[in-house]
């Protein structure tokens, strides 16, 4: 039945072999810089490739700070501990994201509550916060508290699903007038702009990710922004172990963490971040002619909204039902084309079962249809 969809997508990689759904590239200065890591023995968590990287993605997405860390998931719990975030706390975030999310609240002790998504964006919608807020929350000593649970809601995590931004500025303003701190998961979506401004810059933190299969990689590794100059220190001590500065003294001063990112990963993403510009545009590329070609097949393309310039890290389509979903998903997979269904809904997870939600419509319907197609740079 998908027949054509499949030549189409093997002829856009000029391949007929296994087709991975998002592998990364490396043709900039990525042997180099790590030999000359490997050269200068500075292979771990101290080194001038961290340091510059930090800049560098400080420097490309706006913020004033940034601090490297092992992964993303590392990034989203250092980010919630800094905003207070504990066991006794509550984290309003979506369903439809990645686990990585909830662990991150779950690390800090903390229960996730979970509010829907927009249909287009497939991010969190403002209004489903907003009407959540208004009517099981209550304002005390200017902190918000959940009128069930009696838990203050310390932060609202939005994440910007595949690279495409979310109504990210109407998630502030929400935030801002109900004393909540915004943690943006921006994991996804280096490169994306919301309105003329990068994802991760909104809210008062956020977290990225460069997992092997991110759109710029370190292998593992993960990143804290923020324009706070006192989060930035904080966050720098924490993950390294919370150790405080002597030239031979082990002193530590809190429970903290040895989430650093070393030094020979640093030196891959300074190269990568060299290329992403060059990866960007040719993602935009294969993403204007899937949109063209599946336009003809009567299948709905996921496009940027008209407010955002997205990454397209992981190009999506909608299926008409779960039923056609499954059909594209094995004939796929059948003919060396890898392709996967969106997650699973977090709180449909045994972890996660017990926990509030709202309405998830929007959610619920985006889970029966939304597959991801291959969508790597294509050399």
């Amino acid at each position: 039945m998908f027949e054509k969809t499949i030549r189409f997508i093997q002829e856009s990689y000029s391949t007929t072999k296994f087709l991975p759904l998002h592998e990364p590239v490396f043709f900039g200065n990525e042997k180099k810089y790590i030999n000359e890591c490997i050269d200068s023995t500075f292979v771990s968590s101290v080194g001038k490739f961290v340091d510059r990287f930090e800049q560098m993605v400080a420097e490309y997405t706006g913020a004033k700070y940034a601090v490297a860390t092992v992964n993303g998931t590392a990034a989203l719990h250092i980010a919630l501990k800094l905003v207070g975030t504990d066991e006794n706390a509550e984290v309003i975030t979506q369903p439809l994201t990645f686990i990585a999310t909830c662990n991150a609240i779950s690390y800090c002790n903390a229960k996730p509550v979970f509010v829907d998504v927009d249909k287009d964006t497939m991010g969190l919608s403002p209004k489903s916060l907003k009407a959540f807020l208004e009517t099981e929350t209550v304002q005390k000593n200017g902190l918000c508290y959940n009128k069930t649970t009696g838990k203050q809601i310390t932060a609202v995590v939005p994440m910007h699903t595949f690279g495409h931004p979310c109504r990210i500025d109407e998630i502030a303003a929400i935030c801002d007038a109900y004393n909540i701190a915004l943690v943006e998961d921006a994991a996804e979506s280096l490169g994306s702009y919301y309105k003329g401004r990068h994802t991760g810059t909104f809210g008062k933190i956020a977290a990225f990710s460069f997992n092997g299969n991110k759109t710029i990689t370190t292998g593992g590794g993960g990143m804290i922004i923020t324009d706070d100059e006192a989060l930035a220190k904080h966050a720098k001590h924490l993950t390294t172990t919370a150790k405080v500065p002597h030239s031979y003294e082990y002193i530590h001063d809190e429970v903290g963490y040895n989430y650093r990112l070393p030094n020979l990963n640093a030196a891959l993403g300074c190269a990568q971040m060299e290329t992403l510009d060059t990866i960007l545009q040719n993602k935009r590329e294969l993403a204007a002619q899937y949109s063209d070609f599946f336009a003809k097949q009567n299948i709905d393309f996921v496009t940027e909204s008209p407010d955002a310039t997205a990454n397209y890290w992981l190009n999506a389509i909608l299926l008409k039902d779960k039923s056609k979903r499954d059909l594209f998903l094995k004939e796929t997979n059948d003919n060396g084309v890898m392709t996967r269904p969106i997650w699973t809904l977090m709180n449909k997870l045994d972890m996660f079962k017990a926990c509030q939600s709202t309405d998830l419509s929007n959610a619920l319907w985006l889970e029966e249809r939304v597959v991801n197609i291959p969508s790597g740079v294509r050399l």
